[in-house]
């Protein structure tokens, strides 16, 4: 069975337009990535009916921040690698300066037998959705499409 993930898209109306919260993976291997390296705040989970719950939990443990808002069901995406994404959508700004990210450990360089401590992500930034579209998973892309078709449906339903 694939793994599985869920998580949250935090988003900001600005003049400009939408504007949406990605996340850049800490440690070694991420260092010099970067498109197609950025990812929702997102984290495993063992129960479908965890979903919800794992994606606030990972919003907090990835930044730092409580969500406490609504949320928005994407649906599910499928990654690349195999692992399944369930996301979650939440207008919410977020300070990318003020971030706290939970650590991990892992051994290097690799069989130095030295153990590194790493943030898990090790910075967010606002994107709007064109240039998300650039910098997210591409397994992810499609739940930005799905965010918009939201904001366009809820704005028109608004009229």
């Amino acid at each position: 069975m694939p793994s599985r993930s869920a998580g949250i898209i935090a988003y900001r109306s600005r003049p400009a337009g939408l504007e949406v919260l990605l996340v850049h993976p800490g440690g070694p291997f991420w260092r010099n990535k970067d498109l197609g390296a950025w990812s929702i705040p997102k984290g495993e989970f063992a129960d479908e009916g965890d979903a919800e719950a794992t994606a606030r939990r990972e919003f907090f443990e990835e930044l730092g921040v409580e969500l406490t808002v609504p949320l928005v069901a994407l649906g599910r995406v499928k990654q690349r690698g195999g692992k399944i994404v369930t996301a979650f959508a939440a207008e919410f700004d977020v300070d990318v300066g003020s971030i706290r990210s939970n650590m991990f450990d892992i051994e290097w360089p690799p069989r130095s037998g030295k153990r590194q401590s790493f943030p898990e992500v090790d910075r967010a930034e606002w994107f709007s959705l064109d240039e998300a579209r650039e910098k997210i998973n591409e397994g992810q892309r499609p739940l930005l499409g799905r965010l918009s078709q939201n904001m366009t449906a809820a704005l028109t339903a608004a009229k």
